[in-house]
């Protein structure tokens, strides 16, 4: 039977690699073309009853797991056909499917890490502050930080798929030169490391400016708040009443 035989074995892994990817990929393009606008001009009711209704933690359960599933089959495919098909690293690495599927695959890795330890821990965060919300609670401190470092994590991943997707298609699909020389593979790497630090580093510059704008806010607002003897005025617990 076809199915129990190492051809069978790879067909299998790569059917259930397409499933889960196709699911990975659409909820990620869900959350970032469809939800995240909609959310933008929703009303505050609106948006909490899809995150307190489990309308996003059901789409966050596909998101995380089509992920999970994704890395898992797509590394047992490249481990199959590296000792299977090409018998060894060394073989594996001497060809140019070998240096594109692992370049799509590193790259579908780092997606699947923001997944797993950036975005679904930052989404913890914000559904239980919202769900505390809801019921008349205090909202959690840290959620907005963490949502917008979800946010740029599930930005990255779109950018991110699409030289991933371009590498898994080329890898049997598009003829290249093979990569004998050595400086092509060190310099592979070096693009492979480069790229998602060059993210990070723009993320961190936004997040600094982003604080010296709310420090400069706090500024403006104090000295909004000051009398015109220099006195800074306090509001107390009724509204309409000022003291110095």
């Amino acid at each position: 039977m076809v199915l129990v035989s190492g051809e069978g074995l790879q067909l299998l892994l790569r059917w259930f690699h397409f499933l889960a990817g196709i699911t990975w990929i659409g909820m990620l393009y869900y959350f970032n073309f469809v939800q995240t606008p909609f959310f933008a001009t929703a009303e505050p009711q609106v948006r909490s009853g899809m995150i307190v209704g489990s309308l996003v933690g059901r789409a966050l359960w596909w998101f995380r797991w089509g992920a999970m599933f994704t890395f898992i089959t797509g590394w047992l495919i490249v481990l199959h056909v590296m000792f299977a098909q090409y018998a060894g690293v060394r073989e594996f690495f001497a060809s140019s499917y070998g240096w594109k599927i692992f370049f799509g695959g590193m790259l579908g890795s780092l997606m699947w890490f923001n997944v797993w330890f950036v975005i679904w821990p930052a989404q913890q965060v914000i559904i239980a502050s919202a769900t505390q919300v809801a019921k008349g609670g205090q909202a959690i401190a840290e959620a907005a930080a963490r949502g917008q470092r979800a946010g740029f994590a599930s930005r990255t991943n779109v950018l991110l798929s699409i030289p991933m997707l371009f590498f898994m298609g080329a890898a049997k699909h598009l003829t290249m030169p093979e990569p004998t020389g050595r400086g092509a593979k060190i310099g592979a790497l070096v693009l492979l490391v480069v790229v998602p630090r060059r993210r990070r580093d723009q993320r961190d510059g936004r997040h600094d400016r982003r604080r010296q704008e709310d420090a400069q806010h706090a500024d403006r607002d104090l000295l909004g708040r000051l009398h015109p003897d220099g006195h800074l005025l306090l509001r107390s617990h009724h509204p309409a009443a000022l003291t110095h």
